[in-house]
């Protein structure tokens, strides 16, 4: 009997002891488990900065954080009025900066990073082709129900990966945008930077300076629209993030 008890708790003692070392093993993974392997890689802000603190003399409307823009009404994931950017893409921005200060302007950006959330409203928007209210100030030569045909919304957007900033020039002598000849966020032919009927040469000059400063300095220019840049070497080429717009990084 004595042999049969001394048996029983042998065989007890050896299961408790596997279970705490199983239970070690599963403390031990969670509490060094990489943070990337919790929190999937478009959900965390790590690699991002915000460009008030990058490039501190960039001036700031963010369109859609406001009612002014072709929706009409405040954008998802645009929490708060600031703009963010990869930390290479701002880099990049700061040199385009400088670079544009010697010559008497300065950066005015509209928009940086953007949620895949605000693109998914932007798709919701666009199927309801009865919701026009801004029809007359950003696409009165388009269709509504011609807007995914035309390419002037998709269901991504560059944007979303980090490294894409919409802006123009503000002339530091008398305190106003330079004319462009053409408004942010308008669909028509008038926005490709190329784009030359009616315009004057001021105008076209103005649309020159922006886009070689910012080619100068590493981006490259869209075809379809003047005041939008991608840097080249994006650092995250394929990935589109989801977190929301604010002034604290998540």
């Amino acid at each position: 009997m004595k042999k049969m008890k001394m048996k029983q708790g042998i065989v007890k003692q050896m299961l408790l002891t596997t279970a705490g070392i199983l239970l070690a093993a599963v403390l031990t993974s969670a509490c060094f488990e990489p943070a990337s392997a919790q929190t999937p890689a478009n959900e965390t802000s790590e690699g991002f900065v915000l460009l008030a603190e990058a490039v501190p003399d960039v001036i700031q409307e963010i369109r859609y954080y406001t009612t002014y823009n072709f929706v009409g009404e405040r954008i998802d994931g645009y929490e708060e009025p600031c703009a963010m950017l990869t930390q290479e893409a701002a880099a990049a921005l700061k040199e385009v900066s400088d670079d544009v200060l010697a010559q008497g302007y300065r950066l005015k950006v509209y928009d940086a990073y953007r949620p895949q959330m605000a693109v998914d409203h932007f798709i919701r928007w666009a199927e309801d082709t009865t919701d026009t209210r801004m029809k007359e100030y950003f696409y009165p030569e388009v269709d509504k129900d011609q807007l995914f045909v035309q390419g002037y919304i998709g269901t991504k957007s560059g944007h979303s990966r980090g490294s894409t900033v919409d802006l123009t020039l503000l002339d530091m002598k008398t305190g106003k945008e330079v004319d462009m000849g053409g408004t942010f966020d308008y669909f028509g032919q008038r926005s490709h930077p190329n784009y030359t009927d009616g315009l004057t040469a001021e105008q076209i000059n103005n649309r020159k300076l922006l886009r070689d400063a910012m080619v100068r300095h590493g981006f490259r220019p869209l075809t379809t629209e003047w005041w939008h840049f991608t840097l080249n070497r994006e650092p995250y080429p394929n990935t589109y993030f989801t977190f929301p717009i604010k002034s604290t990084l998540p």
